[in-house]
């Protein structure tokens, strides 16, 4: 049995969101006391001098306390604000925020003003403490095909919880590391094709992307208006779907009667065994439980859908993040073009391990052109009329397991680890569909999860039908709190 590193603060570090709030509201803990506890257990566990170095914060507001104290005050009048009152959220490094870097992990964008973004503004007005923000994958690793997911200038490597020299995935690495480790019980990522998903899975966290356009993105640093999405983590399905409510402008259902039917893609595998073996563990035992779960054969991407999906990007990185820069506050980079300048000016610093070569092939595109068009009309094409639409007929939710356990970070080689996943992100990605993650046990003391897609707008049938799965590995082999190890030879 591995000791927490910070001991004294595992009961508030590992409490669900619900349960804090319950304290909260019961007066049996005030605000002050969670984000000082929070912070102190970060020094210890995050900070990169300190006892594990897990480097998942990219900066902690300077507010944070003052907010608290400004939360139990307000309580002992009587007063709530909203739903997350006093409670700590965590927000990724590319999300404006006053106070906060809000520079996606580059220097380029260092002291640059932030202003909050319309998902920070919701979640002030929810009376959520904004805790600080997570360190990613640099421009949310939409930078170069051989960049180390987890990686960034301002911030370093961020470590995964369960065994540190192990990838946290990518690009919302700190969020999904910085939950898992109890350093918050609620995380903000984004996600254009796996950044929500892979994160949470690789930590053993509940996740979420939710339909493009769902959650406001004004004030998000850009990849892709066409697949961009923030969305929640947290550490179990019913936490998710408080912040996803407060993040899309919702209210929790209270009631959920509608059946849901399963479908099973039989050839979305892993190649990895041992994660494969788990999701055929799990499709039984959902059967056992009493849940309606039919299989079949899903389509498969070729060379044309992944060649589109990568000219879609680029052409819209190359205007969206141009148009975004040039209308930020501060002084600094303006567009695309002086980012690749800047980075090439201060290589020993922006590209010690890599470069950025999805930058050059950006800036080389014409923007949304004819090509771009028929390329998005042919994804477009394929991932709803040819893969998710026959994969959802008669069924609520498709079903497959979605990353192999975390493999080790390496900044010498890089890679994103595509190797090791099922196809089941980039059709949801490319329809702008929403897409979840729960996890579904642990393969060789890693967590690993099963994913979930439903029709777009279907949110709460897919978080509910997230938290059936959730009760069904609850009920077998529930997940642990993280290790910690240490680096492992071999």
């Amino acid at each position: 049995m591995s000791i927490d590193p910070h001991a004294s603060s595992v009961d508030l570090a590992f409490a669900s969101a619900g349960e804090l709030l319950d304290r909260l509201e019961e007066g049996t803990l005030t605000s002050v006391d969670l984000v000082n506890t929070l912070l102190e257990r970060a020094r210890v566990i995050d900070s990169a001098d300190g006892q594990i170095g897990l480097r998942s914060i990219a900066a902690f507001a300077t507010d944070a306390l003052e907010i608290a104290a400004e939360c139990d005050a307000t309580r002992a009048r009587g007063v709530l604000c909203g739903p997350l009152h006093g409670l700590p959220v965590l927000i990724k490094d590319n999300i404006e925020a006053a106070g906060l870097p809000g520079q996606a992990g580059s220097t380029a964008l260092s002291g640059r003003p932030a202003r909050d973004a319309a998902l920070v503004t919701r979640l002030r007005d929810a009376g959520a403490i904004v805790l600080g923000a997570t360190n990613l994958s640099e421009w949310a690793n939409m930078r170069s095909p051989q960049s180390t997911s987890g990686w960034s200038a301002s911030g370093g490597l961020v470590g995964n919880p369960w065994q540190l020299d192990r990838s946290a995935g990518g690009s919302s690495s700190g969020s999904g590391a910085a939950v898992a480790a109890g350093l918050a019980p609620l995380a903000v990522g984004t996600e254009t094709d796996g950044s929500i998903i892979c994160p949470a899975s690789l930590s053993g966290l509940a996740g979420l992307k939710p339909t493009v356009g769902a959650v406001p993105t004004t004030g998000v640093i850009p990849l892709s208006a066409s697949q961009d999405s923030p969305g929640p983590m947290a550490r179990n399905v019913f936490d998710l779907m408080r912040l996803f409510a407060v993040l899309s402008g919702q209210e929790v259902p209270t009631k959920y009667d509608k059946e849901i039917r399963f479908a099973v893609a039989t050839n979305w595998r892993t190649g990895h065994g041992a994660t494969d073996a788990l999701f055929d563990q799990l499709v039984t035992n959902l059967k056992a439980s009493g849940e309606i779960v039919i299989e079949r054969i899903v389509a498969e991407a070729d060379a044309q859908v992944g060649g589109d999906e990568v000219a879609v990007l680029l052409a819209e990185l190359k205007e969206d993040l141009t148009s975004y820069l040039a209308s930020r506050p501060g002084e600094g980079v303006k567009s695309l073009a002086e980012v690749i300048a800047y980075e090439d000016q201060h290589a020993d610093i922006e590209q010690p391990y890599f470069g950025h070569e999805f930058f050059e092939q950006a800036q080389a595109t014409a923007g949304r052109d004819e090509a771009y068009r028929e390329a998005r009309a042919r994804n477009l094409a394929w991932a709803i009329e040819t893969c998710l639409t026959p994969a959802l007929q008669d069924v609520e939710v498709l079903l497959a397991p979605g990353y192999a356990p975390a493999w080790k970070s390496d900044l010498t080689v890089g890679g994103h680890g595509s190797a090791l996943a099922s196809p089941a992100t980039s059709p949801a990605a490319i329809a702008g569909w929403p897409i979840a993650t729960v996890p579904m046990g642990l393969v060789g003391g890693l967590p690993v999860g099963v994913t979930l897609i439903a029709r777009a707008n279907d949110e709460w049938t897919l978080l509910n039908a997230a938290r059936r799965i959730e009760a069904v590995v609850n009920a077998t082999s529930p997940l642990p709190h993280p290790t910690f190890l240490a680096p492992q030879r071999g």
